[in-house]
């Protein structure tokens, strides 16, 4: 399959354990070009889709570091056959950068046998028209440690020293029990399998939520890595997680720090204004088709209280630390602003 589950053909395996496949194209993109590929602005095609929390992070830490100049963006549509995520939202259906149709042309140009899934995010070389890597994990890192050269004035540190190993710590655990965990429960085979993945995430939630009672951020007082990974997941839950993978004994706005933590987080420049959530809904209902064969995309739930006050300034905290909030959207990459439902 051609999303973050990263395998053709159906994604519920029958009587198991969801399995995410985490083989990915390992090369980084350094500022000494140790793999062979240097950082050099303009030279790189960060390729994402809204749709996805994976992606999105990327569209994150690249708007909030201000690497728009130095690396370009391509969006691909929220829903894709089981070969790839296709620029659909283009003139012509075509990339105007790479000249392609799907992403996947973009993995063969790197090994025609290319033989797993065509994620995102993945960074392409112009040049070449190749991926470079599709490691989302690294890829965030390395924005913020490798190309120091081009971020803005201002540009936050996401990953600072002194706090790495508490961020690698935190994050590791969102990433297993929260991340990963609502797929755990969406695409669970069997009902053991279900019934443990949904108390493993509850569980992770809980320690979140009691963690952000008396905390602005997850790790130090300002935003870090660790905010970005979880936010993806939080703004996912309600329109999806909750009822489309079965993540239902409650929804986020009924954690009230967790809430409020997620609802601060939007309304920061850099989170809410990268977020579409019409291609999410899109992207889940129509693309895991094993899971919901009609096709139908629910109408709700009311999003306008993403804007309502959180009042988390109250913790104490600054969001960017020494920094400064990036400007506005760069033109071409806005988001639809927020409406109710009908």
């Amino acid at each position: 399959m051609a999303d973050d589950t990263s395998s053709p053909g159906s994604y519920v395996d029958s009587g198991k354990e969801f399995k995410r496949d985490t083989t990915y194209i390992t090369d980084r993109i350094t500022a000494d070009g140790r793999d062979g590929w240097p950082v050099e602005a303009g030279r790189y095609r960060l390729i994402a889709a809204r749709a996805c929390p994976w992606a999105n992070r990327a569209i994150i830490v690249r708007r909030l570091l201000g690497l728009e100049d130095a690396i370009s963006m391509g969006i691909c549509g929220p829903t894709h056959d089981q070969r790839s995520w296709t620029f659909d939202l283009d003139p012509g259906g075509v990339d105007p950068v790479l000249g392609y149709e799907r992403l996947q042309q973009a993995f063969f140009a790197r090994d025609p046998e290319y033989p797993r899934g065509i994620t995102v995010p993945a960074v392409v070389d112009v040049p070449t028209k190749a991926v470079v890597t599709n490691d989302f994990a690294q890829m965030t890192l390395d924005f913020s440690t490798e190309w120091t050269a081009f971020h803005r004035d201002g540009a936050p540190e996401l990953y600072p020293q002194p706090l790495r190993d508490e961020i690698d710590t935190v994050a590791r655990r969102i990433y297993t029990e929260v991340n990963n965990g609502v797929y755990r429960c969406g695409f669970a085979g069997s009902q053991e399998a279900y019934d443990a993945a949904y108390d493993r995430l509850f569980t992770a939630l809980d320690w979140l939520e009691e963690r952000l009672t008396g905390q602005r951020y997850l790790v130090g007082d300002t935003i870090t890595e660790a905010d970005v990974r979880l936010f993806t997941t939080l703004v996912r839950f309600d329109p999806v997680y909750h009822g489309h993978f079965k993540c239902n004994r409650q929804k986020l706005i009924e954690f009230p720090a967790l809430w409020a933590y997620a609802r601060d987080l939007f309304q920061t420049p850099g989170f809410g204004d990268t977020v579409e959530f019409d291609h999410i809904k899109a992207h889940y209902y129509v693309v895991h088709a094993d899971i919901n064969p009609t096709g139908i995309i629910p109408k709700g739930p009311d999003l306008m209280g993403w804007l309502s006050p959180h009042h988390r300034e109250q913790l104490g905290g600054r969001p960017f630390g020494d920094g400064t909030a990036p400007g506005p959207v760069r033109a071409g990459e806005e988001v639809p602003v927020l409406q109710s439902a009908p």
